[in-house]
């Protein structure tokens, strides 16, 4: 575990809400100068701490107005490799992320859709399809929170 002081901390917040920030921006906000905000940064980084950025895509504003969750338990776990499985589905454009989870299901699949029509469409011409595919429990999203987390 890395030791992490309070200006680490507020750097991270920082960068949580806004990862494009400059270097100096970000100095300004946690009350470090530009050079030593950027060394704090270098510093997460190779620590593994800070593991790249990401952008954050209104996926509504791009014609994907449906997000479902997928529980998908698989028929036979002994014919069909978790590596099979974890191939296709990723190769699912729709499928933004696969978590193997250990419970009711194997698998927890976050999809977007345009609409339902669409979400039906890939779950029965590209998900019931997949190889080993057993029981699939859907649950629509419909708002989201996001939490800052523990830091």
């Amino acid at each position: 575990m890395i030791e992490l002081d309070d200006i680490d901390r507020a750097l991270i917040r920082a960068l949580t809400d806004d990862a494009t920030k400059s270097a100096g921006a970000l100095g300004r906000d946690v009350g470090l100068s530009q050079p030593a905000t950027w060394r704090r940064i270098k510093r997460l980084t190779e620590q593994g701490v800070l593991a790249g950025r990401r952008l954050d895509l209104d996926r509504e504003a791009l014609g994907f107005g449906v997000t479902v969750f997928l529980g998908v338990k698989l028929a036979t776990k002994g014919r069909v490799s978790l590596e099979d499985f974890e191939r296709a589905v990723s190769a699912i454009p729709e499928v933004q992320t696969v978590e193997h989870v250990l419970g009711l299901y194997d698998y927890r699949l976050r999809v977007v859709a345009r609409d339902l029509a669409d979400f039906e469409r890939v779950l029965r011409r590209r998900v019931m399809t997949l190889p080993g595919v057993g029981n699939v429990e859907a649950n629509v999203l419909l708002s989201e929170e996001r939490r800052p987390g523990p830091i």
